[in-house]
Parts: structure tokens; C-alpha cells; sequence
């Protein structure tokens, strides 16, 4: 791993399990660690607990529901006002399939479809709002943590009103994290701001797979590791443009490589989140 040590990481939905492993292994690191949480009482006592382990007191905690756009707007106003700089921005924070049969179909606090807006729209817009600081800060890296499971959008139905099943919505949302990553990834070509999502690991041992799978086949630890190669590595600092399974560039959904279906996601998002630009 590429030393962090005085550089700014920015986790979101880094309180429990994936995000906070990579928030304490940058903290140990030496980095100054920005983790985001939606219940502040738990990203107090988390901060606590990661200070204590590391004896590293470099580490800030940022509460917003991801639910809501105006809360990451807040939240982007609130990071951009405290810090100069972001070396790298890990984009963690996710809803997982629901319960195995199937939730009932949730809408966020702007009316839509819940998945696709905490797991691509509130990511769409942080990253978008921080954008400027992340060029400022260049060499600087943005990263998806998205996921294997990935179902082609239906821009007919992009907030599937019709037919909704919780664990479609949710691969839906993850791919639309991979084409938003490839299609900012060419925006931001010769910036030296790259732009990777990744699947870290498969059924880790998390509550998101214990809620609908049931069992777990990795660790925690297993896709700590891969979040660490594609944010930290010198093997990945000019990579730009991919998707990794696990440490290897693979192949994403095949709706990732169309150009149209690209370009009609960031109209759409950028229109559905646009009154709450910075």
C-alpha cells in the first residue's frame, strides 16, 4: 500500500462493517480519516473506539441520511468548509436487497426509489459537489465499492413503480454506480482524479448479507483488502475507468460499455438532483 499518512480519506457509511474496517486501517496509517454515518450517536461512539484501538486521533465523523439530497448537500457543505483537501473519496455507504422474498417497495425522503437514490443518486451528488476539492487535491482517487450483483437499468421504469422486487432495485443501484463511474471517469480524463468501482468481496460476513442471504463466504477483512488495492495502491494509481472483482479488472454488466445508457443515467441524475448542487 502506497503511504497515506497525512492525506484525507473520505468513507462514507463507515460506522459498521466494511467502511469502518478501512477507516481504522487508514487511521492506523497515519491518514486523516472523514467518516460518514447516518446515526450520530453511533459515529460518536465509533470515533471513540477507533481512536482507542489506533491511538490515532485524526478522524472526523460527518452525520447525513443519505435518504435525503438535502442532507448531502449538507453534508458536502459541511466537509468542503472544514478541509482543503480530499485525497480520496470512497463511496461505501449502501441498502442492501431487504429481507430474502422481497421488501415492500421504499421511497427516500425526495419520493424516490429508495435503492437507487442512497446508492447511486446520494453518491452521484457527494461526489459531483466535491468534484472541485478532489481536483484541487489531485492525484487524488475516487472509488465505488459497488458489487457483483448488477441487473441492467430500465429507463422506462428507472423507478420500478411496476414490478418492483428489492433485491432487482438494489443490483440495479450498483450498476448504476459502475456506469456513473466509467462515464465520470472519461469526464475527468487528464485530471489526474481516477475514477474505479470495485465488487470487494463475495457475501461477506456483513449485516447487509446476513439480512438476505443468510450465510457469509468471506471476511470483512477479505474486502478490506481490495478496497485498500483499488484506493491506496501504487498498482492502481493510474488506473482509471475500470471495474475490479475483488483485485482483478473484470468485466462488468454489459450495460456499463453502452455510451447512451451512460449518458441517459447522468441526465437523469444530474436533473433529479440538480437543486441541490453546491
Amino acid at each position: 500500500m502506497t503511504s497515506i499518512a497525512g492525506k484525507t480519506i473520505l468513507i462514507t457509511g463507515a460506522t459498521d462493517g466494511l467502511g469502518k474496517e478501512v477507516a481504522k486501517r487508514a487511521l492506523h496509517a497515519g491518514a486523516i480519516v472523514l467518516i460518514h454515518g447516518r446515526n450520530k450517536q453511533k459515529g460518536e461512539r465509533v470515533v471513540t473506539e477507533l481512536i482507542n484501538e489506533t491511538n490515532k486521533d485524526t478522524i472526523h465523523y460527518y452525520n447525513a441520511d443519505l435518504a435525503s439530497l438535502q442532507e448531502v448537500k449538507d453534508l458536502s457543505q459541511h466537509i468542503t468548509s472544514e478541509h482543503d483537501k480530499i485525497d480520496v473519496l470512497i463511496n461505501n455507504a449502501a441498502i442492501g436487497g431487504g429481507p430474502k422474498g422481497g421488501a415492500e417497495r421504499e421511497l427516500s425522503a425526495d419520493g424516490f426509489e429508495l435503492r437507487f437514490a442512497v446508492n447511486h443518486l446520494a453518491h452521484f451528488l457527494l461526489t459531483q459537489n466535491l468534484l472541485s476539492i478532489l481536483k484541487q487535491s489531485a492525484p487524488s482517487r475516487i472509488v465505488h465499492v459497488s458489487s457483483i450483483g448488477q441487473m441492467p437499468i430500465d429507463f422506462d421504469d428507472i423507478m420500478m413503480e411496476n414490478k418492483f422486487d428489492s433485491y432487482t432495485a438494489y443490483c440495479r443501484s450498483k450498476l448504476a454506480q459502475i456506469l456513473y463511474g466509467f462515464e465520470l471517469a472519461e469526464k475527468l480524463e487528464g485530471s489526474q482524479v481516477t475514477v474505479n468501482s470495485l465488487h470487494p468481496a463475495t457475501l461477506m460476513d456483513t449485516n447487509m448479507v446476513h439480512e438476505f442471504f443468510g450465510k457469509v463466504n468471506s471476511t470483512i477483512n477479505d474486502g478490506a483488502d481490495v478496497v485498500d488495492h483499488v484506493a491506496f495502491s501504487p498498482e492502481t494509481e493510474h488506473i482509471s475507468g475500470a471495474y475490479f472483482n475483488q483485485k482483478r479488472e473484470a468485466k462488468a454488466n454489459a450495460q456499463a460499455y453502452d455510451k447512451e445508457a451512460r449518458n441517459k443515467l447522468w441526465q437523469v441524475s444530474e436533473k433529479l438532483v440538480s437543486p441541490f448542487f453546491l
